[in-house]
């Protein structure tokens, strides 16, 4: 009988709870059946196809998952967090630093296989360990809700990597988004992960910042990444990548960090190798990379073949603005750049670089270019030059009786309410009702930014005018 099973984990002995997850992945379905209105629940998730009947069964799932998470905690012998008490019924949980260690980690999986709230977990610093990560993938082959995954700084190390990795490869959770930032993952964990990602379509946006790999790591990624059909997002800063792991880690991507690695000229001169022929690549972030003029001179040239690149971050790399101009003509030259954005924002430029990049916005008006300020330009001089563009936008509003909103719709040639940041910043400098210079549109921009590429006009109802205070403290924006 149904009302039977449940009993059977309460005869276990709480002491070897833990160990019993490393060796079997019935352990936590069996203990997750403690509660019975779970157990008559879970065939209804099982076979919940349309997101309608997710809605029409998702207040009837989630009862008992309160009493269900207590009796885990008594099983696995830890304290209850009483954050996720509250909180469990949401969609956004954040668990970070909580010190829940490998049991806590348990107890909070059991809770979770039939969860059907929770799509974004955050269990960053908890000492989780490679026990703790057992019982989270044996939960996320039950669970179908959860979508992102934040399992930084838990010290892992190669077993993790090895449990994590085999969990991917027969990976068929809803799972997207995986971070596992600070981990102690070296090149043997990157070889694990590579095999496993190579056929795992899934995984969407993936962070492996501050680990150890080097270029041998950086090969196993770039060979995974040849193969690999899903992934999107590659975050691999602050880690040991040089020449060799630079130029395989470009391949196959459309965002890619490697911000803080020290690739150096020669590292540079590969990237310029790739942008020449990447047809993919559309955001790339290499700042603090010790590239000095030279180097950028590279990644001008592949710059200049390059038609997917969107946005190019430089900062804090020891160019002047010398090289600052390299790149501005390289995409100047380049009549089919896709440039949006060029982060050069430790460069101190002169008016003359002013005008030659006014002459690169003529042809290529959807680029904005970010850098320090510029050499003599005054603070009193730079706040005559900048007025709060949403008081501008409501002025004109108001005097044609249209919302601010109604007045960003008509920018947009197909009249809904969220538009590609590039074409939106393009159809501002080029509209004539309200005049704006790039850095108030670039301010505008920020306040309706999705951060997925696209600008979203709803997100105007609730702005307000922007403070200038910060002009008083001596800050002047830059590319007035």
């Amino acid at each position: 009988m149904d009302d039977e099973e449940p009993l059977e984990p309460e005869t276990q002995d709480e002491t070897e709870t833990v160990a019993a997850s490393e060796n079997s992945d019935e352990t936590l379905y069996c203990e997750a059946e403690a509660t019975p209105a779970v157990e008559k629940e879970k065939p209804t998730h099982e076979s919940s196809e349309t997101d309608l009947e997710m809605e029409d069964t998702e207040k009837f799932f989630t009862t008992g998952q309160k009493e269900l998470y207590l009796e885990a905690c008594k099983l696995v012998g830890v304290v209850p967090v009483s954050y996720f008490i509250r909180n469990m019924e949401e969609s956004y949980v954040n668990l970070n630093h909580h010190g829940l260690g490998p049991r806590g980690t348990k107890a909070i999986a059991i809770a979770l296989v039939s969860n059907t709230a929770v799509m974004t977990l955050e269990l960053e610093d908890n000492c989780i360990m490679a026990e703790g990560v057992v019982s989270l993938t044996q939960m996320l082959r039950e669970n179908y809700y959860l979508q992102e995954l934040n399992l930084s700084d838990n010290d892992l190390g190669l077993e993790g990597a090895r449990i994590i990795s085999e969990f991917l490869q027969r990976n068929t959770s809803s799972l997207s988004n995986l971070q596992l930032s600070g981990n102690n993952f070296k090149d043997e964990a990157a070889e694990l992960l590579s095999q496993a990602l190579s056929s795992d379509y899934r995984i969407k946006s993936l962070d492996l910042s501050h680990n150890q790999f080097s270029d041998k790591g950086g090969e196993h990624l770039g060979q995974m990444l040849a193969l690999n059909v899903g992934l999107q997002s590659l975050d691999l800063s602050w880690n040991h990548f040089y020449t060799r792991g630079a130029v395989a880690l470009c391949n196959g991507l459309r965002k890619l960090d490697v911000s803080m690695n020290g690739f150096g000229n020669e590292g540079a001169t590969a990237l310029g190798d790739v942008l020449r022929l990447n047809n993919s690549l559309a955001y790339l972030d290499v700042s603090g990379n010790d590239i000095s003029n030279e180097g950028v001179s590279k990644i001008s040239r592949g710059l200049e073949l390059n038609d997917s690149l969107k946005v190019l971050k430089l900062f804090l790399n020891p160019m002047s603005m010398d090289g600052a101009v390299l790149l501005i003509l390289s995409i100047k030259r380049n009549p089919k750049s896709s440039m949006e954005e060029l982060d050069i924002s430790n460069v101190l430029v002169s008016e003359q670089f002013v005008k030659t990049l006014d002459g690169v916005y003529a042809v290529h008006p959807q680029l904005d270019v970010v850098y320090k300020a510029v050499q003599g330009l005054s603070a009193k001089k730079a706040v005559l030059l900048w007025t709060n563009p949403m008081k501008l936008i409501q002025s004109y509003a108001d005097q044609h009786k249209i919302t601010v909103v109604d007045f960003l719709k008509n920018l947009n040639p197909t009249g809904t309410m969220r538009m590609p940041v590039g074409e939106f910043r393009k159809a501002m400098v080029q509209q004539k009702q309200v005049p704006l210079n790039r850095s108030q549109i670039r301010e505008l921009i920020k306040k309706i930014d999705e951060k997925t590429g696209m600008v979203n006009f709803r997100s105007a109802r609730a702005l307000r005018p922007i403070c200038l205070s910060n002009f008083c403290r001596g800050e002047v924006p830059s590319s007035l």
